[in-house]
């Protein structure tokens, strides 16, 4: 014969947070381990946290604090805060929340700090159940937890972010570098992205700046939309006709990238002195060469541009 599994109201088995399920918790850490695999030890109830009382402060393996705070009713906002308060008060590592329902605006809150943070957040759903006759048992199960992949989403994402800023301000640099010597460029903002450009005054074709981590270049860009490779080739061998005059002019040989495959072609000049990784003190230099080639670019095929078949 097999029993039927009950839930059973949190408040017939520990009618009170913190007399009841706070001293039942800290009797019965063991349930609490089993739940989220570590080895938590020493719990002592109520403990100061500045002019607050941690729920729970025990320890882990290596004696650093452990926060623990639980929640007979759906997680709130002030427990949330009160768990990251209590966790840097007390310079602590893990923080765990308990709750009988976990909203999922805290779900997400929760897996937020754990990519974003170098502590680890546990937050777990508290019920209570029976199988017919028999006295109630808790059950513990964890909704979020802290991983290495969580970890490294989010340093990827600090990461991203970082490299977003630092594109940005190289870029707020060099427009201002470019407004100086050129209209071209006059109109536009700096971005995030690895590259900026402007219209070569016809559709489909841009005047571009590109930087990565150790190099830049310069580029005209020609992408006339999704299905149109056709034009794209026909537009680059029209320019590519007078490669040697454009060369000429520009000064240097240029790279003719046709592309074969994808749907855009470009012509570009590499300029292998540095990228936006490179010290901040370089990159006057760097832009210098940038703005410098994109001048002489833009003069070299102005007129091939103004006379194209299209």
């Amino acid at each position: 014969m097999i029993g039927k599994i009950e839930r059973v109201n949190l408040r017939d088995v520990w009618k009170h947070e913190a007399f009841d399920l706070t001293t039942w918790l800290q009797d019965n850490i063991e349930v609490l381990n089993e739940a989220i695999g570590l080895n938590i030890s020493n719990p002592e109830n109520e403990q100061s946290a500045g002019s607050f009382k941690v729920d729970i402060l025990a320890e882990d393996d290596s004696g650093n604090p452990v926060i623990i705070e639980n929640q007979l009713e759906k997680s709130d906002h002030d427990h949330l805060g009160k768990l990251i308060t209590y966790l840097v008060a007390l310079e602590a590592k893990t923080a765990i929340w308990i709750v009988s329902d976990p909203r999922p605006e805290h779900i997400s809150s929760i897996s937020w700090l754990n990519e974003s943070s170098s502590a680890n957040f546990y937050l777990l759903k508290l019920e209570a159940i029976k199988i017919d006759d028999s006295p109630p048992a808790p059950l513990l199960t964890l909704i979020v937890g802290p991983s290495e992949e969580v970890k490294e989403v989010g340093k990827a994402k600090k990461e991203i972010a970082e490299r977003d800023q630092i594109r940005r301000k190289f870029w707020t640099q060099l427009l201002v570098l470019a407004k100086q010597k050129s209209r071209l460029h006059a109109n536009i903002s700096p971005s995030q992205h690895h590259w900026i450009g402007a219209s070569a005054g016809k559709q489909g074709l841009g005047f571009n700046y590109v930087i990565r981590r150790n190099e830049a270049q310069v580029e005209l860009y020609i992408d006339r939309g999704k299905d149109r490779d056709d034009e794209n080739m026909s537009i680059f061998k029209q320019i590519e006709n007078e490669k040697s005059s454009i060369e000429e002019s520009f000064g240097e040989s240029l790279e003719w990238e046709s592309l074969e495959g994808r749907r855009a072609c470009r012509i570009k000049n590499l300029i292998k002195e540095g990228g936006y990784q490179y010290d901040e003190t370089k990159w006057p230099e760097i832009q210098t060469l940038m703005v410098d080639a994109m001048l002489r670019l833009e003069k070299a095929l102005k007129l091939n541009i103004s006379t194209l078949n299209i």
